[in-house]
């Protein structure tokens, strides 16, 4: 006897929950001013920690 996809799915969840998301961050809509400060954090970030020898 085989289980469906679906089934599958749906019994891992009741024993694990939802491992692993069927959408990834970017394709989830939080709204474009949070995406721009996560951008500008990031790259904020990358200035901060660029070796010496980057110039800048």
């Amino acid at each position: 006897m085989t289980e469906t996809e679906r089934q599958r799915r749906r019994r891992l969840a009741e024993i694990f929950g939802e491992v692993l998301p069927q959408t990834t961050s970017d394709e989830r809509s939080e709204g474009p001013d949070r995406r721009e400060g996560d951008q500008r954090e990031t790259d904020r970030w990358y200035r901060e920690n660029r070796p010496p020898h980057h110039g800048g």
